[in-house]
């Protein structure tokens, strides 16, 4: 890793940088929530120069270019030539970063570049993460709004922090909602709104869609009581009918939410191919950000 900043031993607000349309976005949500939680801010941008590396493999040993010294000495120099594209384009877009969150109000960000892929690089960041914030989709699918990042979903699979994923430009969130089903995942959700600084004074919808009416009643009083007298929220419930996501959705739509909070992956790997993930239909569909928790 190349950082030239000192580590903090405190748990940080971790922003991934890769210079998609989502990365100003991804600034300014990871600066509001360091500024709430009072956390160091740490801005990565990872380069992965896996694939530079395998061009001249291939070319040498399977297609039977070994002879051709003059071509594969041509070929490795501009590999060169990309990789310190890559640092250079990497020392930019940290900078930029650096400077818009500073804009934001942050007065210390730690810039951190790393060789390597994102996911394992996250991995090995985990312990010293308090939020990750990322953009729902990177460079790759820029404008594509009908795809989620190729990596996104394995890196909230891997990780057990909370992870914001960011999808709109930054407006500072007023009206927060919790799509509150009654599993572990949704009670910890309710735990952190109580709890923490990031909520405080905010409008909560907490929301329970379920077909068994009485059953939604039941946990939506059961997760009220821990919310009423917490945080200084300003608490509103409701209970819904239907498909969830469908219904989330439209609510947060009608209700002008700003941010919702959910579980990620509650349900079994074989449900999910048979029924399709109700975590990846929320990341496809919602306009808002979505903190996921694990």
């Amino acid at each position: 890793m190349n950082n030239n900043q000192p580590e903090h031993t405190q748990k940080l607000v971790l922003a991934c940088i890769d210079g998609s349309i989502l990365t100003e976005a991804v600034c300014d949500y990871a600066a509001w929530i360091t500024q709430r939680i009072d956390a160091p801010l740490k801005l990565l941008h990872t380069i992965n120069h896996h694939h530079e590396t395998a061009v001249t493999t291939d070319l040498s040993g399977n297609i039977g270019l070994g002879s051709q010294e003059s071509l594969l000495e041509e070929i490795s120099e501009l590999e060169q030539q990309q990789s310190k594209l890559k640092l250079q384009k990497g020392k930019l877009l940290l900078q930029a970063a650096k400077d818009r969150v500073i804009k934001a109000g942050i007065s210390n960000p730690i810039c951190s570049k790393r060789h390597g892929g994102l996911i394992e690089s996250l991995i090995e960041l985990e312990d010293n993460i308090r939020v990750l914030v990322l953009g729902v989709r990177g460079q790759v699918h820029d404008n594509q709004n009908n795809k989620i990042g190729a990596k996104l979903e394995v890196v909230i699979r891997s990780l057990h922090r909370p992870i914001l994923i960011v999808n709109s430009s930054f407006k500072e969130p007023q009206r927060i909602m919790i799509a509150y089903d009654g599993s572990e995942a949704a009670d910890k959700a309710i735990e952190m709104v109580a709890k923490s600084p990031l909520y405080k004074g905010l409008t909560c919808h907490l929301v329970c869609v379920n077909n068994n009416v009485a059953n939604a009643e039941n946990l939506l009083q059961q997760a009220s009581e821990k919310l009423k007298t917490a945080n200084e929220l300003t608490l509103i419930s409701a209970s819904l009918t239907g498909k969830a996501d469908l219904e989330l959705c439209a609510y947060q739509e009608k209700h002008a939410i700003d941010l919702t909070i959910m579980g990620a992956f509650s349900h079994t790997r074989l449900r999910e191919m048979l029924l399709g993930s109700f975590t990846v239909k929320m990341l496809l569909h919602t306009k808002k950000p979505l903190l996921l928790l694990r």
